[in-house]
């Protein structure tokens, strides 16, 4: 007795291969997004340094509940605040890890490039002779014109490139490190969400604090290394996409 296992169903072969292709071109998650907002990402870990406690939460030396030898002996001082903190006198703008600048992006360029090449070059050459040692039957009565060549090739190229970019945004950014030459290295980022529809914005690069503004403030064209990238996803954003399968078509398609 002889059993055979039948065929699998075309439904659920065409069911299996479209369920992979979709988790391939990450269909899926664009399915389980649909009639939501798009999430607005987790916010990082404050970047900042360990905070000296300020003098008047320290005991005094023998005072009973000292447990920690380093408060015991913290010298005495008529103010009862930690040095560095924020003061009347003292200069607020940005200089050390965990502190706050304002970056002022105002991005207005335009470009235009105009190329054109025109290239033409006609080439002939011409050769004769007398006798070919005796070999004259093989070429005929008339072996004079045993060599006569002619080119000629033309190129022409044009290309014409335009751009415009207008960007007006203010950010607060971070203070991520400090080099040993006394440079900053910022990183901030921001987003905002309307509707169905997030944009963000992220700033990174280094500034020197000499280029800090009385408002603790700084353009984007002192920014050194900057990156800036203003983008978005939402409705909006896939609505302005190819399809996936026309991605992948161009890709592969060779003509």
């Amino acid at each position: 007795m002889t059993s055979r296992i039948a065929p699998a169903a075309p439904t659920a072969l065409a069911l299996l291969s479209l369920s992979l292709a979709l988790s391939g071109c990450g269909a899926v998650g664009r399915l389980k997004s649909v009639g939501k907002a798009p999430k607005l990402s987790a916010a990082e870990a404050p970047v900042a340094p360990t905070l000296v406690p300020s003098l008047g939460n320290s005991t005094a030396s023998g005072r009973t509940g000292a447990t920690d030898p380093a408060q015991a002996a913290a010298p005495r001082g008529a103010s009862l605040f930690r040095t560095g903190a924020g003061a009347f006198f003292n200069d607020q703008r940005a200089s050390r890890v965990g502190d706050i600048v304002t970056i002022k992006i105002n991005i207005a360029d335009n470009a235009t490039v105009n190329n054109s090449t025109t290239r033409t070059r006609d080439g002939s050459e011409t050769g004769s002779v007398a006798a070919l040692l005796g070999l004259e039957g093989v070429f005929g009565k008339n072996p004079s014109s045993a060599v006569d060549t002619s080119t000629s090739s033309s190129t022409v190229g044009v290309g014409d490139t335009k751009r415009s970019e207008q960007i007006n945004m203010t950010i607060a950014a971070t203070v991520v490190g400090v080099l040993p030459n006394g440079n900053l290295q910022i990183r901030g980022r921001q987003e905002v969400r309307v509707n169905f529809e997030l944009r963000e914005l992220v700033v990174t690069g280094i500034i020197r604090p000499e280029d800090i503004g009385r408002d603790n403030s700084i353009n984007h064209t002192q920014i050194a290394d900057a990156r800036i990238s203003y983008g978005g996803r939402g409705q909006l954003t896939d609505a302005q996409q190819a399809r996936w399968g026309q991605q992948i078509y161009d890709a592969l398609f060779p003509f």
